[in-house]
């Protein structure tokens, strides 16, 4: 008896059939799944055909079938933006159709979403069960090498219908093709964000990749641009929501109720001349209890950030999602808004604010003997600058300081010293950074670069901040607390060994196998103080040390030689401050705004996303100093300067100069007559036939043949009478053939 024959499905069959089965239908399936045999195939086929001419299906892979417009289960995405509530939104990598691609999230709370703005990962799908928020969502199966697909670049057209970008990645070296319906009303030397197109093959007249103009940010003519440029490239939020800014207008101004009154305590901020967020403030007296006879007492009083940020709120979601206030040259982009950052939450001069005080007592050597803290009411007589605090100590006082000096200023210097006795007993990690200032005029442009001058005002207000970190460390850990810590781990054994090596190049033992701590690289340190190897020794010590990061699990911060830390002092600019200004006030019941449910169980994912945000606004801020250093530099192309080397790779050497700071490159291309060989070992290449060595820390003449604001690239070429004198001679005589590369004895 012959089987009954399964009905010939319809189109709604066959499409529900692909949905069910998402990745794994195919025409052969299909079939199967219905039970199509023989002639029915041939009709199954043309059923196929006319779906997917008719838009229903297409085949993104050679067999595959899938319903247009919805997305595989598994397909490579890239993230694209950061909602209020923190949650990653993504987009797939390949989408060639011209409508927006279907909404995919990824959720905050979910462990293996350790991704950043721009970064790829191949992740499974599934629908999006908000009935209110149709879409997909994404779990991570592993994260890619980052390569994003949009990137900015400045838009280049002379004719009507050809347009090219280029980027403002000095590491990219393509050029970009823009078809004319792709502009989106770019014009020449506009800065613009440009998506890639996908392509199987660049057009046979051109090398430059397509792509299309997503936004356009104005002339690249303006000196705005140069901040701007990074700001994009980060993927950093400017502007606000509205509902973020509704909330900060509308926050209440501070009132004495259920607050300590500390407005009689004369408490004063030292900042940047050009501040406008003033986050701490500080006092001092020696102690007048006669059982601590020769020590001190300091109050470090810190905005009250966290009785306007409430936990869950729009101003918390928008704060934790920045993670931190990112600073440049012309402009800052603040984790709050102005309403706040410069206003309420600013510990302004003769203005009542909100505060979290922390008392802390030492006794004569700059032991801690106690802290305590209290959340109060505060008003500023005197907000000033570094300059300003340390002219005054140092026999200067202007007006406004000379009433403060003896009664404020001087007593704030000798709390101080005694602080110093307990920094030198614990001895940090004391390494030099060069940081550079970069001057500016009312119109934008760089007036002067130079380095900053450290004045021991900087380092009273960093000693202050340092052990009001610690307290509130060692306060979370006594109340059994959930902290947020800023750790700084010890170096790895595989850098340490490296740095051995390296010192035995230079004929300094540095002993195998001893206990490292931050004196052991101060010893080394000062071994070399006054020789020709003292910078480069300094910065390969600073190139061993680990990167500080946020963790809710105590690491100790080993450059600071410290058991426990935590930010504390800096709630207007850093999330993590915020976290811990709450877990205090839970810890201390001082409110019913402390630590959530939502920030205890989510603190590991916080810390990992406020360390990478971090990273991010570092990365912008050092891109945008290299942008306008080569806008400074640009009118000075073949002027000769001294500098160091400061980075020796197989392609060249990397240079700082002296005067500026500014960092550029020596090509080894351009060391002619002559094949260099990279001791990447010993940080240095040197010459197959001339035996010249140049080493990381050397002294050296430079002059400067590129400068690109747009990239922030600095291309210098080497002036040295040696190797000049070993090119002439080659000239003059026989050339010997390029050797092949091999490795030094």
């Amino acid at each position: 008896m012959a089987k009954n024959k399964a009905p010939f499905p319809d189109e709604n069959q066959i499409l529900e059939f692909i949905r069910e089965n998402p990745g794994r239908a195919s025409k052969r399936e299909v079939a199967r799944a219905f039970q199509i045999k023989g002639d029915d195939k041939i009709k199954l086929k043309k059923i196929l055909r006319k779906m997917m001419l008719g838009g229903q299906l297409e085949k993104p892979h050679r067999s595959r079938l899938q319903i247009s417009g919805e997305l595989p289960p598994v397909l490579v995405i890239e993230i694209s933006d950061v909602d209020s509530h923190g949650d990653l939104m993504a987009r797939p990598v390949n989408w060639e159709h011209e409508t927006n691609p279907p909404k995919i999230l990824m959720f905050a709370h979910d462990r293996r979403n350790k991704l950043g703005l721009g970064d790829q990962a191949l992740v499974r799908l599934s629908p999006n069960k908000d009935k209110d928020d149709k879409g997909y969502v994404a779990k991570v199966i592993r994260k890619l090498e980052r390569k994003s697909s949009q990137l900015t670049g400045i838009f280049r057209s002379d004719d009507e219908n050809i347009a090219f970008v280029d980027p403002t990645d000095k590491k990219d070296r393509n050029r970009y093709l823009i078809a004319k319906n792709d502009w989106n009303d770019a014009k020449d030397g506009t800065l613009v964000l440009i998506q890639l197109k996908p392509t199987k093959q660049r057009s046979w007249h051109t090398k430059a990749k397509p792509a299309k103009v997503i936004k356009c940010f104005g002339s690249v003519d303006d000196p705005k641009s140069i901040s701007l440029i990074a700001i994009i490239s980060q993927g950093i939020a400017v502007e606000f929501p509205e509902d973020v800014l509704l909330e900060a207008r509308e926050s209440d101004t501070p009132v004495l109720k259920g607050r300590e009154d500390l407005r009689k305590i004369p408490l004063i901020t030292v900042d940047p001349s050009d501040a406008k967020d003033h986050d701490d403030a500080i006092w001092a007296e020696m102690d007048t209890d006669p059982k601590n006879k020769g020590g001190c007492h300091i109050i470090v009083a810190i905005a009250d950030v966290a009785h306007y940020v409430r936990p869950n709120s729009a101003l918390d979601k928008e704060a934790r999602k920045r993670g931190n206030s990112t600073y440049f040259p012309d402009r800052v982009v603040p984790m709050l808004p102005e309403a706040l950052s410069n206003g309420l939450c600013s510990l302004h001069e003769g203005e009542d604010r909100y505060t979290l005080a922390v008392h802390i007592w030492f006794d004569q050597r700059g032991k801690k003997l106690r802290h305590k803290f209290v959340r109060g009411l505060m008003k500023s007589p005197a907000s000033l600058s570094y300059q300003e605090f340390q002219d005054a100590y140092d026999g200067k006082p202007s007006d406004k300081t000379g009433p403060l000096l003896e009664t404020i200023i001087k007593p704030l210097y000798q709390a101080y010293d005694i602080l110093g006795k307990g920094r030198a007993f614990r001895e940090p990690l004391e390494l030099v950074v060069p940081e550079k200032k970069i001057e500016l005029d009312e119109k934008g442009e760089v007036t002067a670069i130079h380095e900053y001058v450290s004045l021991t005002a900087h380092k009273l207000i960093e000693e202050f901040m340092i052990q009001a970190n610690v307290s509130a460390a060692e306060e979370l850990e006594r109340k059994n607390t959930p902290c947020m810590y800023r750790i700084h781990e010890q170096p790895s054994i595989d850098k340490i060994e490296a740095l051995r090596l390296f010192m035995l190049s230079l004929d300094h033992n540095f002993a195998k196998g001893q206990v490292i701590k931050p004196k052991t690289f101060n010893n080394l340190l000062r071994k070399v103080a006054g020789t020709p190897h003292e910078n480069v020794v300094n910065t390969v010590v600073l190139r061993t040390q680990m990167q500080a990061k946020y963790s809710p699990e105590n690491h100790g911060h080993f450059g600071l030689s410290l058991t426990r830390y935590a930010h504390f002092t800096s709630p207007i600019r850093r999330y993590a401050d915020v976290i811990v200004h709450r877990a205090l006030i839970k810890a201390l019941k001082l409110g019913d705004d402390g630590l959530s449910l939502y920030d205890v169980e989510n603190l590991t994912e916080t810390a990992e996303h406020i360390s990478i945000t971090e990273r991010n606004s570092m990365v912008a801020e050092r891109n945008s100093t290299e942008r306008y250093m080569a806008h400074y530099m640009s009118s000075k192309i073949d002027q000769e300067f001294d500098g160091r080397i400061n980075g020796v790779a197989r392609a060249g050497l990397f240079i700082s100069l002296d005067e500026t700071g500014g960092e550029g490159f020596v090509p080894i291309s351009s060391l002619h007559g002559d094949y260099f060989h990279h001791d990447k070992d010993h940080h240095l290449i040197e010459g197959e036939r001339s035996g010249l060595v140049y080493q990381l820390g050397d002294s050296i003449r430079v002059k400067l043949r590129e400068a690109n604001p747009i990239s922030g690239g600095l291309i210098f070429e080497l002036i040295d009478e040696k190797l000049i004198k070993f090119q002439s001679h080659q000239k003059g005589g026989k050339k010997g053939r390029r050797p092949r590369s091999r490795k030094r004895k």
